[in-house]
């Protein structure tokens, strides 16, 4: 039909005339910088995994009328199963901490994950003293409590932080093996996060 093709609309995360603006600034101040810029930031993120996730696909090779024996399929209950909030971070040097957020994240929470593990991280990954940390607009994020030099960072990032891309992996990863319960979900998440530093 001349091309066209019915299909399910993409989500695409809403930008503001403003956000656009201020990512086009982000990157016409930053695509000249070096590559030592980058490796000496400390990038951040949060995360809910779930035991069992919606929205997980593992593709297989099965026999005909097979394809509902176990091996085949992927789990799935009510409500995912249950899941665990995370904080972690990474650079080019590899991961640092990935810790479990107990409850609901504010900012004083927020700020005691960062005294106990940001500095902890960087030394793990033989980071330079005056290292750049990266974490989003968060309203949670932007207390002023701790000296620490922080990438300018638009809101509404369109998944530009490289951190999004190892999250995936860990997710996929996670999935693959079936966690028993929330114990054993943020066991498997902290193992499968210790990635080759290539990847970083």
């Amino acid at each position: 039909m001349n091309g066209l093709w019915g299909r399910v609309a993409r989500r695409k995360r809403f930008l503001t005339k403003k956000n656009i603006q201020a990512w086009l600034k982000f990157a016409k101040t930053n695509i000249k910088s070096p590559k030592s810029i980058w490796e000496n930031v400390l990038w951040s993120d949060e995360t809910k995994d779930e035991r069992f996730g919606h929205n997980s696909k593992r593709y297989v090779w099965h026999k005909n009328n097979t394809a509902h024996h176990p091996k085949n399929t992927i789990p799935t209950v009510k409500r995912g199963g249950g899941s665990i909030m995370l904080w972690g971070c990474f650079s080019s040097a590899g991961t640092g901490a990935l810790v479990r957020v107990e409850g609901i994240m504010n900012s004083s929470k927020y700020q005691a994950i960062l005294a106990q593990n940001l500095q902890a991280s960087v030394r793990q990954l033989k980071m330079k003293r005056k290292f750049t940390f990266q974490h989003d607009n968060d309203p949670k994020h932007t207390s002023k409590s701790k000296k620490i030099n922080v990438l300018e960072w638009p809101s509404q990032s369109p998944d530009l932080n490289p951190i999004e891309d190892l999250r995936g992996d860990l997710k996929r990863a996670v999935h693959m093996r079936c966690p028993r319960n929330l114990t054993d979900l943020e066991s498997i998440c902290k193992k499968e996060a210790n990635i080759a530093t290539s990847r970083c």
